[in-house]
């Protein structure tokens, strides 16, 4: 069983998924289900052990389930959620109506797959920083042409291996506590606390910003105004192009992108306003 349980290894904090499983007991193999975690280790062990160990009904019994497949990199728990919830209603999803139902010799497998492709190549999913990773590789299954992932989600196979944020020596400390210091190079005002500040991934590079005041510049260069998360962006500094997702993964320092300060809006819903 252990095999089964491990997912992932050190998601972290703020790790925001939705998974694919799949079921291997002869009398329902074959049968999917869908769902939301933010610990995929713990969340599998739970759909194994039935609903006395916190699984869900309609996979409680019918085990064991494998989770094949996970998309990670959400911005927040809600988005996640709103993502969960088309990919298991994709007749009810204003933005799924192209995808037609499931076919009669479709295996319910292939059909999730069918939609999850869909999804991903239409808003507001496909601005996402999101990944697609296979679990079981031996399940794993090709997108179509027509239907590949955009370009900035990367496909990866095996498990998730978070890296720990690294231990700052005491030069790299006061750095951190003399970040008020620095301004935006967008508004020209003090960045206030760490979390705020989004530094250039290029190394020699000295800009610094607020990540909102960013964001949406990165939306207004790329004539994408209407949008809420841009792709990608250029440094106002140096000019050197990055995407998106990069930009969160250095300035957090690890492999996932996380909240960036849970006592305030997250940054996606800030920039609703």
């Amino acid at each position: 069983m252990k095999e089964m349980d491990d997912c992932v290894n050190n998601t972290g904090d703020n790790f925001y998924g939705v998974y694919l499983l799949y079921c291997l007991n002869p009398r329902y193999k074959g049968r999917t289900y869908i769902g939301f975690t933010v610990d995929p280790n713990r969340r599998i062990k739970q759909h194994n052990g039935g609903v006395q160990k916190g699984g869900a009904f309609r996979t409680s019994g019918r085990g064991p389930w494998y989770m094949i497949l996970i998309v990670h990199g959400f911005p927040s728990d809600i988005i996640a959620l709103q993502f969960e919830w088309a990919w298991q209603n994709p007749t009810k999803s204003r933005r799924l109506r192209h995808v037609f139902n499931k076919k009669t010799k479709e295996s319910c497998v292939a059909y999730r797959f069918r939609v999850l492709s869909a999804m991903l190549n239409v808003g507001p999913w496909n601005r996402l920083p999101l990944t697609i990773r296979w679990l079981k590789q031996e399940y794993q299954m090709e997108f179509d042409v027509e239907q590949q992932p955009p370009t900035h989600m990367p496909i990866v196979y095996g498990l998730l291996n978070k890296k720990k944020p690294k231990k700052r020596n005491q030069e790299e400390c006061e750095e951190s506590k003399d970040v008020c210091n620095y301004k935006c190079i967008e508004c020209s005002k003090r960045i206030k606390d760490a979390d705020e500040c989004l530094s250039c991934i290029s190394g020699s590079c000295p800009m610094k910003g607020h990540i909102i005041c960013l964001a949406k510049r990165f939306l207004f260069d790329s004539g994408e105004g209407s949008f809420l998360i841009p792709v990608e962006g250029d440094c106002p500094l140096c000019y050197c192009t990055f995407l998106w997702r990069d930009w969160l993964k250095y300035q957090n320092q690890t492999e996932e992108m996380s909240d960036l300060n849970s006592d305030s809006p997250h940054w996606a819903e800030a920039l609703r306003g």
